[in-house]
């Protein structure tokens, strides 16, 4: 049985990887974030609140499990947020992976850390594992230097860059790209989409198996995990609006400029999988299949 400690368990990761690990025997799922435990599943695993600003915290935290494994999914990931309270983002996405590290490095655990496209500037995506990352906002910034912390940490590690993920998070509050898009058009909204930008969308139940496949193989190094599609976020609003037979006529097709946020966004950022396909046995699903599913969970159809 491996012993995993992961952190952001409230997250939308965090709860997908929890449901992931701790329902299979092979698992002793250590689950942490901030305040009270918020996912519905309450079995199968430990919960402990954890401040990630607290450095004698994590580490007690991690002396008392010796987790086999660490996944660091915590994070703060909005960019306007991160752009706004920049010494908060520090904290957040470098002090306490340093943090952690060190504790891992005392636990002997296996490190996978989650980073993110807004590492790179979107000049040339779609990118691969060994492209120069180049941040264009303080949120890429963060994790790209929390990135070299974990390449140089004594232990083995790995680094899961992700893109736009999506799904269904228990904490009602969290909208997504198909339920916004849903609940807009049912009330007969009109709705400003982007289209002069492009990702590879990811669904959180195929990242989550491709953060469960790095830590069975103990996978050292970068791998891009995403869906394989490159869609703008108004081909996806069209292809949600297709689906569920709602009124595309009631999309506006706007520039990412005509929107006032505080964090730049790389144009064009997705990544090729092909890495996380060979040496992990990756195989994420269409969007059109993470569409289906994420309907299928917010209408219990």
């Amino acid at each position: 049985m491996m012993k995993v400690l992961i952190t952001g368990s409230n997250g939308l990761l965090g709860q997908y990887l929890v449901q992931r690990l701790a329902g299979n025997p092979d698992y002793d799922v250590i689950a942490t974030g901030r305040g009270p435990n918020r996912l519905r599943m309450k079995e199968g695993y430990a919960y402990e609140s954890v401040n990630m600003a607290d450095e004698a915290a994590i580490k007690g935290l991690v002396d008392r499990h010796k987790p086999d494994a660490i996944i660091h999914a915590a994070a703060m990931t909005q960019a306007d947020d991160c752009e706004r309270n920049k010494d908060s983002c520090w904290m957040a996405n470098v002090s306490a992976t340093r943090f952690l590290l060190q504790a891992a490095e005392k636990a002997g655990s296996f490190f996978l850390f989650l980073s993110t496209d807004f590492v790179f500037d979107g000049l040339a995506g779609p990118y691969r594992e060994e492209d120069p990352v180049n941040p264009i906002n303080y949120y890429g910034a963060s994790k790209a230097a929390a990135e070299r912390i974990v390449k140089q940490a004594k232990i083995p590690w790995a680094i899961a860059r992700t893109v736009l993920v999506y799904g269904v998070a228990d904490d009602p509050r969290r909208s997504n790209i198909i339920s916004w898009v849903k609940s807009n058009l049912e009330q007969k909204k009109k709705i400003k989409v982007v289209v002069d930008q492009w990702r590879t969308p990811t669904l959180v139940q195929d990242l989550a198996e491709g953060c469960r496949l790095i830590i069975d193989k103990k996978a050292e190094g970068v791998f891009h995990l995403s869906g394989k599609d490159m869609l703008t976020p108004y081909d996806m609003a069209e292809k949600v609006a297709g689906y569920l037979e709602l009124d595309k006529k009631l999309f506006e097709k706007v520039d990412a400029s005509s929107f006032r946020q505080p964090a730049q966004r790389p144009a064009k950022t997705g990544f090729v999988i092909e890495k996380a396909e060979k040496e992990l046995g990756f195989s994420p699903r269409s969007f059109e299949e993470g569409l289906k599913i994420v309907v299928e969970q917010l209408t219990g159809k």
